[in-house]
């Protein structure tokens, strides 16, 4: 009998601490990818196109609002799905010109293919825009090392390894 009351409080920690997953969604404007976090674990990495002169601006902003059925008053009524404004009128969406992701191609949006969209716009929905936060970089943090230069007696790719 006392193990039911245990394992409903499991529950109710294991829930409650779900909820307030911190969630992060970094824009890599050089790169042209946005990667998103959950807690500090990175759980997706998606190709976007950002704008043409630049934009979104750089910094760290909060979801504003959330439609996830909208259309560009200032371009045409161009689709928007799911989107999540953050700045203004700069929004992180869904785009159906596909063939333009990965590299600069809106007039400032942070563009996606609409099912990336999706899987972002429901992670911001169920963990809340309170617990959500936008990173604008104009490129990526990272550091890679400098390559080491190949041995002289390196195999070249595509040949046949030496047996000795």
């Amino acid at each position: 009998m006392r193990l039911l009351p245990a394992i409903a409080a499991s529950i109710l920690v294991f829930a409650s601490h779900a909820a307030r997953a911190e969630i992060v969604v970094r824009v890599d404007k050089s790169a042209q990818r946005l990667s998103v976090s959950v807690d500090g674990v990175p759980s997706h990495t998606f190709v976007v196109s950002t704008g043409l002169a630049g934009g979104p601006p750089n910094g760290s902003y909060k979801p504003q609002r959330l439609e996830r059925t909208w259309h560009s008053r200032l371009f045409n009524m161009a689709p928007m799905p799911y989107s999540i404004f953050f700045h203004g009128h700069y929004a992180i969406h869904g785009t159906n010109q596909i063939k333009r992701l990965g590299r600069r191609a809106s007039k400032g949006c942070v563009r996606l293919h609409p099912k990336d969209a999706a899987v972002l716009f429901n992670l911001v929905k169920k963990h809340g825009m309170a617990k959500t936060r936008i990173i604008v970089e104009p490129s990526s943090r990272r550091v890679e090392p400098p390559a080491e230069k190949p041995a002289a007696t390196a195999a070249v790719p595509g040949a046949a390894p030496k047996v000795e």
